[in-house]
């Protein structure tokens, strides 16, 4: 999960409107070797009493989360066991199973501070091999696997100034033109916490990024500038017009070793309407860019596109569509959904790490759309009866990329049920497609959970090929807050 948005500048413009809160499509499939639902009860916690002082949230009769001090602190105990597993695809791997444990604590001061700590023990029950340990040894093999401890961490409030550690699960980098639906998670044997932070010092507004805080990894920044600022002061309406400047260097240097890629991106941004009222409002905007790779002269593209976004109290609804230029190797989003993967091997024909792989010159369309609607309320975090979240980019020499997820609360929001999944060069021999799902079901007051997921994986091997593999895992929870 992250603590920003597609479109975070466009959070701060609305900020007379909506808070800019954490956006639930980043509860996306970490690594598709598990799920975490949009499920009432993790992310609001110590919300709904915070929304319930407003006089609009309706009254709950589920039990409240332990608090410490009634007016701020709230803490939530939960443990989930299931069985775990790993089962061979396409004649490759082998059959293990494993108990998992998984712990969590998690202490609020809402609008300040949150910690949630716990990380799943996977205890082998079959499939041992000679001299393999109890515990699965690829989940704790490196010092970036102890990040999963961190399941999440947020200082400060809202947009504009806050740090966030933990997963990142379909992480955009402000204009997404070079991190877009990123999961740094996407290998199921590595596991870091990553940190996000923003800042905002008119007319200046920043984001900074590592994907892994304990290895050598990931790590970039933009910068954004409000040109109207710049030149006539401060405006009632800010980041009318911007320009931003992009950059993200890979070093490759944990799960798994991988060529130093560095990528930067130039982009100008017009609000063209705006239209505001008491529960949200619209705006379209328009968009232009030029990027590539510094120092390899004629890597470079170029994008140009439209973006919108409607909301209501009880639908988001953001779309994007843009027109984007190839030339020598370089591509837009480069670090996207499947990055974690093709760092070793790109899908298509050539089995080549993507630092190497020379990428088609041409030319591309790339939409997206994330509907959240919710027949309550949008204001709880993490409550949503219906979530879609999905980019799709088609290639005129014929590769399809897409990349989705979709999540519903049904029943009085006792049963959860997610589904997602990648499609990488689709159309192309050696194209690749992960999908998981997962369902989860409340009972008992909604202290106690049934769950069971599934789905599809590739391991990256020390050969640097990637290995098929399917998980599935069924299992109950308990937690003391509903």
């Amino acid at each position: 999960m992250c603590m920003c948005r597609s479109w975070a500048v466009v959070a701060v413009l609305l900020s007379g409107v909506s808070r800019a809160e954490v956006p639930p499509e980043y509860k996306g499939v970490p690594g598709l070797d598990e799920s975490i639902l949009l499920e009432p009860g993790a992310d609001e916690l110590g919300e709904e009493d915070a929304a319930g002082n407003g006089g609009d949230a309706e009254e709950s009769d589920s039990p409240p989360p332990t608090s410490s001090s009634p007016s701020r602190w709230s803490n939530r105990l939960s443990l989930e066991t299931t069985t775990w597993a790993l089962l061979p695809r396409r004649g490759a791997g082998t059959d293990e199973g494993y108990l998992q444990v998984h712990p969590r604590l998690e202490v609020v001061n809402p609008g300040l501070f949150q910690l949630e700590l716990g990380a799943p023990v996977r205890l082998r029950m079959w499939g041992r091999e000679a001299g393999a340990s109890l515990v699965r040894k690829e989940d704790w093999d490196e010092l970036s696997d102890l990040g999963q401890v961190v399941q999440m961490l947020t200082l400060g409030g809202d947009a504009p100034n806050f740090v966030w550690v933990g997963a990142l699960e379909s992480y955009t980098l402000l204009s997404g033109h070079l991190v877009r639906r990123y999961n740094n998670r996407g290998n199921p044997d590595y596991h870091p916490a990553g940190a996000v932070a923003t800042g905002m010092l008119r007319p200046f507004y920043v984001e900074a990024f590592a994907s892994d805080v304990l290895g050598a990894r990931l790590l970039g920044a933009e910068v954004v500038l409000d040109m109207q600022h710049l030149l006539m002061g401060r405006q009632p309406y800010p980041m009318q017009y911007t320009l931003a400047l992009s950059a993200v260097h890979d070093w490759g240097k944990a799960g798994g070793t991988s060529e130093p890629m560095t990528l930067a991106h130039l982009d100008g941004t017009a609000i063209l309407v705006r239209h505001r009222n008491p529960e949200g409002g619209f705006e379209l905007q328009a968009n232009a860019g030029w990027g590539g790779r510094p120092g390899e002269g004629g890597a470079w593209g170029a994008v140009a596109g439209l973006g919108a976004e409607y909301l209501t109290s009880r639908m988001d609804l953001r779309a994007r569509l843009e027109g984007r230029l190839q030339r020598g190797g370089f591509r837009q989003g480069a670090f996207g959904p499947d990055y974690e993967l093709a760092r070793f091997q790109v899908a298509g024909p050539t089995a080549v790490p993507q630092a190497g792989a020379l990428f088609p010159d041409g030319y591309s369309a790339y939409g997206e759309v994330i509907l959240s609607w919710d027949a309550e309320s949008l204001s709880v975090l993490g409550q949503r009866h219906f979530r879609l979240s999905m980019g799709t980019e088609v290639f005129n020499w014929g590769r399809v990329d897409v990349d989705g997820r979709l999540e519903t609360q049904l029943f009085h929001r006792n049963l959860s049920v997610g589904m997602g999944g990648v499609a990488v060069g689709a159309g192309q021999p050696g194209a690749r497609y992960l999908a998981s799902a997962q369902a989860r079901w409340r009972f008992l007051s909604g202290k106690l959970y049934a769950v069971g997921q599934g789905g599809t994986l590739l391991f990256p091997t020390a050969e640097g090929t990637l290995r098929p593999g399917t998980f599935a895992s069924v299992g109950l929870g308990v937690d003391n807050a509903r």
